[in-house]
């Protein structure tokens, strides 16, 4: 990057002197904004489209000034132009490479426009596209999610409540209750590029232009939904990125969540399922250990997102209106947040892709927590028995089966009639997880017939 300070602003008639070196250096934002470049440039095409319609160019004047940011924008792919810290943020940069080329008419590119209104447009520009490519990852990431689920629906494990065996449930669930998280997330993302897609060029600095900018002209150019209706908002309005921060955010807290249940079940003590070696690592002093590394860093990301959300919130609670310097600051939590989405969507779709079920240690485990007890008690409800009272027989039984060191399905019809006259042989029938799992049919249960209807109605989500 160029350091020289001889460039100077083209704010700076007002100033006797240009700013110090060390000002210079802490007040530009080129380190950040430089990747808006094509956004930049396409917002200035538009605007000196709208500056011919309305007279201030002319069809000549306007085909050299294309022709001049075409250049420009190789230039830049090119790594011929550089940008120079003298002249603060990529808006100045490439409208001073403007004027090199072009002279005087270069110079008529800002005409009823601040860097208040162009920075907003930038942005919008890129967090557009940047939302789409996540959109795009997050629809394969489901699409994952629901293979997993397809595939799994007849492997029967435990489920959990406070880290405890509960009751069986399919596999095929578990992975669906994911799909359903992240089909929120993305309808978040959705939402914030809606909020994200309105026209904020031609605000101004802050109270719009005394020319006759044509504002509907410039959206139709950029592909804007719609326009700003009011400019001081305009300026000030930083909604979009708080909307797609927390959009990130909830995405990064159930990534955390899943990462959290997969790295216990590759546990030895669980031993629920085998993770892909492409996405685990050793020790480097243990030669027997294959750590989750990929989950734990998923996990481990998941607080930079977090904290990017009130970085920005913090930073806007105290602005007035309209545009204050702080706003510079918007882009670093943003620009981390859209990295680490990326590359922990890169990682997990593959992943849970690969993930191997050891249905031979989760059947070993349906054996334990007594988990048919909700099955016992809900059987004796059908008998008549208030459910009030079939909970507290059915403890009963789980505290004998505990001194007896049996399970409830190794209880004798006789053991079973001692704690109630109301059992009987048909008690063995719902003995089973298998049996568990299906009874539970009512809508969005675990019966292995309502993960089925999960799993059409993702895909039709998905097929839209």
């Amino acid at each position: 990057m160029n350091n020289k300070t001889e460039d100077k602003a083209l704010w700076s008639g007002r100033f006797a002197s240009s700013p110090a070196e060390v000002m210079q250096e802490f007040s530009q934002s080129i380190d950040m904004d430089w990747r808006f470049y094509k956004h930049d440039i396409m917002g200035n095409i538009a605007h000196a489209k709208m500056l011919t319609h309305i007279g201030i160019l002319t069809p000549p004047e306007l085909e050299q000034i294309i022709s001049a940011f075409g250049e420009i924008e190789q230039e830049i792919k090119d790594g011929i132009l550089q940008p120079k810290i003298s002249l603060e943020d990529v808006h100045m940069n490439i409208e001073a490479r403007l004027i090199e080329k072009l002279g005087p008419l270069g110079a008529k590119i800002h005409t009823g426009r601040s860097r208040n209104d162009q920075v907003a447009t930038d942005y919008r520009l890129y967090m557009r596209d940047a939302i789409n490519v996540i959109q795009e990852k997050l629809n394969m990431f489901l699409n994952a999610l629901v293979e997993k689920a397809n595939s799994d629906i007849d492997v029967i494990i435990p489920g959990f409540t406070h880290l405890q065996h509960a009751q069986p449930i399919s596999l095929g669930h578990y992975w669906m209750a994911y799909f359903w998280k992240f089909n929120r997330d993305l309808k978040r993302f959705t939402e914030a590029y809606n909020t994200t897609n309105v026209s904020p060029l031609g605000a101004g600095a802050l109270a719009g232009s005394t020319l006759p900018i044509d504002r509907e002209l410039t959206r139709r150019e950029l592909n804007f939904n719609s326009i700003s209706e009011n400019s001081l908002d305009t300026v000030s309005d930083r909604d979009y990125l708080l909307e797609f921060l927390f959009a990130a955010s909830t995405f990064a807290l159930h990534t955390s969540r899943l990462s959290e249940d997969l790295i216990i079940w590759n546990t030895s003590e669980f031993s629920f399922i085998e993770l892909p070696d492409a996405f685990c690592t050793g020790s480097s002093m243990m030669p027997n250990k294959k750590n989750p590394d990929a989950l734990e860093i998923a996990r481990g990301k998941a607080s930079g997102v977090l904290s990017g959300l009130y970085d920005l919130m913090i930073n806007m609670k105290g602005l007035p209106l309209t545009y204050n310097r702080d706003l510079q600051e918007d882009k670093r939590p943003v620009f981390h947040a859209i990295q680490t989405v990326n590359i922990i969507l890169d990682v997990l779709t593959p992943l849970i892709s690969e993930i191997q079920v050891r249905e031979d240690q989760v059947k070993k485990h349906l054996s334990k927590g007594f988990l048919l007890a909700t099955d016992v008690a809900e059987y004796l409800v059908i008998k008549g028995v208030p459910f009030r009272d079939t909970h507290k027989i059915v403890g009963n039984l789980v505290q004998y089966c505990i001194k007896e060191n049996k399970p409830l399905e190794g209880l004798s019809i006789d053991e079973w009639k001692n704690h109630h006259s109301s059992f009987s042989e048909d008690i063995l029938n719902i003995l089973s997880p298998e049996s568990a799992v299906d009874r539970r049919c009512t809508y969005g249960g675990t019966a292995r017939s309502e993960v089925r209807r999960q799993i059409l109605k993702a895909k039709e989500i998905l097929n839209k």
